[in-house]
């Protein structure tokens, strides 16, 4: 019994380990990103001002990383406002700017 629940216990270690590294990736990844891009195109777009993408990506990425590990509350934010961004803003900035974008 004791060997169980003690491989249960690395299982989930492990387990916040690669959720905590995917989402930090995911969230370093969108701020670059969002950093690279030009000021104008994200009004062209009807979103948030690049400033305000940078403070939500940052701010949430720098929450989860300080006070979150693995699926926390904070990680779980940090992953959604990345997600929306590279789901949502993403590719209508590349659709602004021609797809000759930064990136």
């Amino acid at each position: 019994m004791a060997v169980a629940a003690l491989f249960y216990v690395d299982v989930i270690r492990w387990l916040n380990w690669a959720i905590f590294w995917v989402t930090l990736a995911l969230e370093v990844f969108a701020l670059v990103h969002c950093v690279a891009q030009r000021s104008e195109a994200f009004p062209a777009i009807g979103t948030l001002s690049k400033v305000a993408w940078i403070g939500l990506i940052a701010g949430s990425a720098l929450l989860a990383f300080l006070f979150s590990f693995g699926l926390g509350l904070f990680g779980l934010i940090a992953a959604g406002v990345a997600l929306v961004y590279i789901l949502d803003v993403r590719p209508a900035l590349r659709d602004v700017t021609d797809g000759r974008g930064n990136w």
